[in-house]
């Protein structure tokens, strides 16, 4: 959808971005805090240089149980990750959570407001499919997880279009920088 281009946007603003993808990456890195838990619910999905996330992507993709026993080893440390950037941050009038999946886990219900970016599913697909490592079953795999884009809009505070150009993509982020920031009556 474009939430890495979006974010950079907010980051250049001088907004605090925590981005839940990059600090997955630090935990299943080389060296990171849950790789042996993943090895050992998952064996052979790890190696020298952290997780293999083909390998691990191949052994719980369509399968339930798998991404729930993944998702208890993740997501508590992402939890105390997002927690310490909070603290980190604390005196931030404003901050950005950058995190897939914010409905589907509940996770909307710990913000203030929601921006969802979003793109024509023509735009978004071919995206998606230039990442290294991404297929059609998986692709398929990861949105079967989602909400449909159009129920994640109805449900967001605003809606961050990334197929137009880059600057009104920027110029969205800059109206919603300017609708948060702005005072409140009390």
């Amino acid at each position: 959808m474009g939430k890495s281009t979006v974010a950079a946007m907010f980051a250049d603003a001088g907004i605090p971005v925590f981005d839940a993808d990059a600090a997955v990456h630090r935990l299943q890195g080389p060296g990171g805090r849950v790789v042996a838990a993943i090895e050992a619910a998952f064996p052979g999905t790890t190696g020298a240089q952290g997780v293999d996330r083909t390998a691990l992507a191949e052994a719980v993709l369509g399968n339930a149980a798998a991404m729930k026993l993944l998702e208890a080893i993740v997501h508590p440390a992402v939890g105390e990750e997002r927690a310490a950037f909070l603290r980190d941050h604390a005196d931030a009038a404003l901050i950005v959570f950058d995190v897939p999946l914010l409905f589907e886990t509940g996770g909307d219900r710990a913000v203030d407001q929601v921006a969802v970016v979003s793109a024509a599913a023509d735009v978004q697909r071919p995206r998606v499919l230039q990442r290294p490592g991404m297929t059609e079953r998986k692709l398929d795999a990861i949105l079967a997880r989602q909400l449909p884009d159009a129920e994640k809009r109805a449900l967001a505070d605003f809606v961050i279009p990334t197929d137009i150009p880059l600057d009104q993509t920027g110029a969205a982020v800059a109206q919603v920088i300017a609708c948060l920031s702005a005072p409140t009556d009390s």
